[in-house]
């Protein structure tokens, strides 16, 4: 994951899931992983397990972001970055 991040441009903004079919497939294994880690969290605060699951879950879940922007670049596809609007 690490060699996969130092290969790409540094991240200024927030990126959109989009810009090509299979980095959308990513972000949405993301998405569900991160949706587990949530479940996950409370049911550790309702019965204890192993520390590790969380830990592995939450690093699955930036392997899975970090492997749509490699796709994204390797693939071409625009990285669409979120800029909010600044309102006075």
């Amino acid at each position: 994951m690490d060699l996969m991040e130092d290969s790409l441009p540094p991240m200024t903004h927030f990126v959109l899931p989009g810009g090509h079919t299979t980095v959308s497939f990513c972000h949405i294994a993301r998405t569900v992983c991160r949706r587990a880690e949530r479940l996950a969290s409370h049911l550790n605060d309702l019965e204890p397990f192993q520390p590790e699951t969380l830990m592995y879950i939450n690093r699955l879940s930036d392997y899975l972001f970090v492997l749509a922007r490699k796709l994204s670049h390797d693939l071409q596809a625009e990285e669409i970055k979120w800029i909010p609007n600044k309102e006075s």
